[in-house]
């Protein structure tokens, strides 16, 4: 018998029980499925943070306190945005921003609720990709110089507290203080600068007077982080030693002691994120494929059961001449083609999955061709390693005792 003979054998033998091969098949499915479905709305996870970094730029630097080196003080202010803006410090440094912020009651209209409350300096929404407007505009350098009672509100906030009320020019209080409102952003629905869609922005200035009035050791007032532009992705690491010398000068901080502050830029976020999504979506992939193995078994248990229901046809055959080698290609083709077509139909499963997950989370699942080979080889090894014992058994049966047997 050749090899096409023993595939239609096969094939015969798996429609005569239709509905024990697609129980057979469905943990093969499940698997194969899931590994597909997961691995591409993890890859685009990846390439939405990806997108939302590269959008921001990569020649962001992002400057805070390190608290287990500044015995738990906040240590930046306005005098290291001011050192970091001269061109003689950090040459290689284009823009600086800063701002201070924290949780505060906002209210509106008799609606009050507690929310993210932020002093920015006036180029600080434009350097961290936030300078869409759906009403208004920006604070401007003006209402930094004059503490300006000014307030710019994200979409989600603007939109609970003032409903179809035109907002401009309107007021919100910020702890009981009233501040007018001069613009409202896109909605943004939360991206790597946090959920700007519930925030409020005010001048930086103006918050320092008003709401955050701690002061740093050197009497100060505090800033929670500073936001330093590189004038190009090559000069990052240049701007990056230029920083930290020049805020080691301002915090006087001596040679040996460990800096009181810490830098992350951009590149290395990218790197870091990447990385671990790459890991987080093949751990998912890898609890995934356990249901493969599980599906393997599945398989095994029913070929081992084929094996004794069938012991006297094997006889029949190999007393008509079939040879060992003939019997082995014929179970072990069945058990080939339960996991191809279970790989098959968890392919197509997997695919509308990962379709489904991208409307659900809004990003665009990525189903990578290699994915796709990968659970398929996956499926066929299943089945052929699952399936060689009970091949092996119905080859080594006797043709006397196999014709026995009732």
């Amino acid at each position: 018998m050749n090899l096409s003979e023993s595939f239609l054998t096969a094939l015969d033998s798996i429609l005569a029980n239709k509905m024990r091969a697609v129980l057979t098949m469905l943990g093969v499915i499940i698997g194969v499925a899931s590994v597909i479905a997961l691995m591409a709305l993890g890859t685009g996870f990846t390439a939405d943070i990806t997108d939302q970094i590269a959008d921001i730029g990569t020649n962001l630097l992002m400057i805070s306190t390190d608290f287990d080196n500044s015995g738990g003080y906040k240590t930046l202010s306005m005098s290291d945005v001011d050192a970091l803006s001269n061109p003689l410090n950090t040459p290689d440094i284009d823009s600086v921003s800063a701002n201070v912020g924290g949780m505060q009651i906002v209210a509106a209209n008799g609606d009050s609720m507690s929310t993210s409350v932020s002093g920015v300096t006036a180029n600080y929404l434009a350097m961290n990709g936030l300078a869409a407007f759906q009403l208004g505009g920006d604070l401007t350098e003006n209402d930094v110089d004059t503490k300006a009672r000014v307030a710019v509100l994200g979409a989600g906030i603007a939109s609970d507290l003032f409903g179809d009320t035109f907002p401009i020019g309107e007021d919100v209080k910020v702890n009981g203080v009233g501040y007018e409102i001069v613009g409202v952003l896109e909605e943004s629905g939360g991206g790597l600068a946090g959920n700007t869609d519930d925030s409020v922005f005010l001048p930086i200035t103006t918050a320092q007077s008003r709401i955050y009035t701690e002061r740093t050791r050197s009497g100060d007032k505090i800033i929670s982080s500073i936001t330093a532009n590189a004038a190009s992705a090559k000069q990052v690491e240049r701007a990056i030693e230029q920083v930290t010398l020049t805020l080691r000068d301002t915090h006087n901080i001596s040679y040996g002691d460990e800096d009181d502050f810490s830098i992350f830029d951009q590149t290395s976020l990218l790197d870091t994120i990447s990385t671990v999504t790459a890991s987080l979506t093949a751990f998912l992939g890898a609890i995934a494929a356990i249901s493969l193995v599980v599906g393997g078994i599945g398989i095994m248990n029913i070929m081992l059961v084929s094996v004794t229901e069938r012991t006297r046809e094997i006889g029949i055959r190999k007393a008509v001449g079939a040879l060992r080698r003939d019997i082995l290609a014929q179970f072990l083709l069945e058990s080939l083609v339960l996991s191809l077509l279970g790989g098959g139909i968890g392919i197509m499963l997997g695919w509308g999955l990962a379709a489904i997950g991208s409307s659900l989370f809004d990003i665009v699942a990525i189903v990578e061709f290699s994915t796709v080979m990968m659970s398929f080889g996956f499926a066929a090894a299943v089945g052929l390693i699952f399936g060689i014992y009970p091949a092996w058994r119905a080859a080594s049966l006797r043709p006397i005792e196999a014709l026995r047997y009732e």
